[in-house]
C-alpha cells in the first residue's frame, strides 16, 4: 500500500502566501513597499515673545544663503493667505496640537504655523526643500518675519534639516534730497509777483526716502537625526521648531 503524503493546515497556508507573493504584480509589491514605510509628519513652528532687540546675539552682519525652493510648505502671502503644495491636517487633529497649545497658553510663544501630513519616507530617501514664509509681514522688506526651508530625508533614520531666518525691518535711512537739475545751476528762480510764499513751498519736489531693508535677528541652521513616537524641539532665542513623525 502506498503511503499518502499529508501536509499541515498551517504548512499549506504559509506554500500558498509565497506562491501568491511570486506572482504579485510590480505594482504590487511597490505598494507594500510604500506602505511599510508610510509615516504621519507633524512641524509645528513657534516664535518666542520677546523684544528682537533684547536679543544678544549680534546677526545683523550675518551672511545668509540664498536658495531657491520649489515646494511650499507653509507659504503666506502678505495677506495672511496661505498656500501649500501639501494636503495637510488641521491643528486639532496634530498630537503636537496639545503641546503648541501648551506653549502658547504660557505666554512665552505664538503659533506661526502647524502642518500635519502622510508621506512615504523609504530608505535612502532625499527629500526636496519646502520653503516656509510666515509671520508678521516686514513692510520695509516686502516679506515675511520667518523665512526659509525645511528639508526631510531619510538614511538609517529619518532627518530633518531647518533652515529658517527671523528677520525685522531694518532702521529707516536718512530722507534723500532730490538730485539738482544741472541745466539749472546756480540759478535762481524768481518768485512770480501773484504767487505767495506758501505756494512756492507747495512745488518743493518731497524728498526721497528709500523702503528700509530687512535685518536678520536670529536663525536656526541645523539637521537632527529623529525618531518616531517622540517629541523633538529645535530652537534659537526667537523662534523654535516642533517635530513629530508617527509610523503608520
Amino acid at each position: 500500500m502506498q503511503a499518502t503524503k499529508r501536509f499541515s493546515t498551517p504548512f499549506l497556508t504559509g506554500a500558498l502566501l509565497a506562491l501568491a507573493c511570486t506572482f504579485l504584480p510590480t505594482t504590487a509589491v511597490q505598494a507594500q513597499e510604500s506602505r511599510k514605510n508610510f509615516y504621519r509628519a507633524e512641524i509645528v513652528i513657534l516664535q518666542r515673545l520677546i523684544d528682537p532687540n533684547a536679543v544678544e546675539e549680534q546677526m545683523a552682519g550675518k551672511q545668509v544663503e540664498s536658495r531657491d525652493v520649489a515646494k511650499r510648505l507653509w507659504v503666506e502671502d502678505a495677506s495672511g493667505r496661505r498656500i501649500s503644495d501639501l494636503k495637510l491636517a488641521g491643528r486639532n487633529e496634530l498630537h503636537l496640537g496639545r503641546a503648541a497649545s501648551r506653549l502658547e497658553n504660557s505666554g512665552n510663544y505664538r503659533v506661526l504655523a502647524a502642518a500635519g501630513w502622510y508621506q512615504s519616507f523609504p530608505p535612502n530617501y532625499d527629500g526636496s526643500p519646502m520653503r516656509v514664509a510666515i509671520g508678521d509681514w516686514l513692510t520695509g522688506a516686502q516679506q515675511k518675519a520667518v523665512e526659509g526651508h525645511i528639508e526631510i530625508d531619510r538614511q538609517r533614520y529619518l532627518h530633518v534639516g531647518v533652515h529658517l531666518n527671523h528677520w525685522k525691518d531694518g532702521p529707516a535711512p536718512a530722507a534723500k534730497a532730490p538730485a539738482a537739475d544741472p541745466a539749472n545751476a546756480g540759478e535762481t528762480p524768481e518768485p512770480e509777483d501773484s504767487g505767495s510764499i506758501a505756494d512756492m513751498a507747495d512745488t518743493t519736489q518731497p524728498a526721497i526716502v528709500e523702503p528700509a531693508a530687512a535685518e536678520l535677528v536670529t536663525w536656526i541652521k541645523e539637521t537632527r537625526r529623529m525618531r518616531s513616537e517622540e517629541i523633538h524641539f529645535i530652537d534659537s532665542p526667537t523662534i523654535g521648531v516642533l517635530v513629530f513623525f508617527r509610523k503608520l
